[in-house]
């Protein structure tokens, strides 16, 4: 494992060598450490009882019942040789019980700061990442029904049917990511408002997905090829140091091949349910 900055991700056990603090909380079950690193194994990572150089990865746990060392920072003999081993240039990664559960799922991990804070302890925190700032939280499908249309004049029928098309096509995008071991996340606080986000490695991709039921394809394509485009464009100006990539979702393939020659000449990744081909 390449002793170099991870850049705020781990992506993965494979390779790694890691080290507890103490017991875990996984997935809301404690864990010994005996347990912890079993399962590592099984996800190809070699467990230490003690720090040594060979470690690249720390799995923050319970330190109820460990000896701290550095009365002025509340650390295990782990963490401060952690710390010390980053002040060398040797990057190593450190991940809470939160973290090791989402690698246990085959799925990246944000890699903790170590900050000191007024009270002299000092915890690892989350690194203040682009990504972090950009992707917020896990993206949820939303429920949706029929609604009886009463006296209204307007038919709301067929705006029912494109939005159970979206959030259909959602679902399918969010279920082919998580086969990927990538979790598709909403938007960040103060971001443009895209449908779905995701990061593989370095880059950031984010999508408007559109519906094609109900409504004209070609309207459909041009409003979220401007949106997405949009996006794409102000989160680069925001996070200039991070590669995004702008992604049209749609509900199927479009009647019309040239979609595909657009996209393919401004940079715009188009793809569609059910196979998602491209992503």
């Amino acid at each position: 494992m390449p002793d170099r900055p991870c850049r705020g991700t781990v992506h993965t056990l494979n390779g790694r060598t890691i080290c507890f603090t103490g017991r875990v909380l996984v997935d809301g079950e404690w864990r010994v450490r005996t347990h912890c690193a079993e399962h590592a194994g099984q996800r190809g990572a070699t467990s230490k009882s003690d720090f040594s150089r060979k470690v690249t990865l720390v799995v923050y746990g319970d330190l109820a019942s460990k000896v701290v060392i550095d009365d002025n920072r509340a650390y295990s003999s782990t963490l401060v040789d952690a710390e010390a081993e980053r002040s060398r240039g040797r990057h190593v990664c450190v991940v809470d019980g939160d973290g090791f559960s989402k690698l246990l799922r085959g799925r990246p991990a944000p890699c903790l700061e170590l900050r000191k804070a007024r009270t002299g302890r000092v915890r690892p925190v989350p690194a203040a990442t682009a990504e972090a700032r950009i992707l917020g939280g896990p993206l949820r499908v939303r429920r949706t029904g029929r609604r009886a249309s009463g006296d209204l004049t307007l038919d709301l029928s067929r705006l029912d049917e494109a939005t159970a098309a979206h959030e259909a096509t959602v679902g399918a995008l969010v279920a082919h990511l998580y086969r990927q071991g990538i979790e598709a996340c909403t938007y960040a606080s103060g971001v443009p408002e895209f449908d779905a986000g995701w990061s593989r490695g370095e880059d950031v991709f984010v999508a408007e997905v559109k519906s094609l039921t109900g409504a004209r394809e070609d309207q459909q394509i041009r409003l979220g090829v401007g949106q997405v485009l949009d996006y794409a464009q102000q989160l680069r100006s925001a996070f200039p140091r991070t590669d995004v990539h702008p992604v049209l979702v749609l509900e199927k393939r479009p009647s019309a091949a040239r979609w595909t020659a657009l996209a393919d000449s401004i940079g715009l990744r188009l793809v569609w349910a059910p196979d998602f081909s491209g992503i």
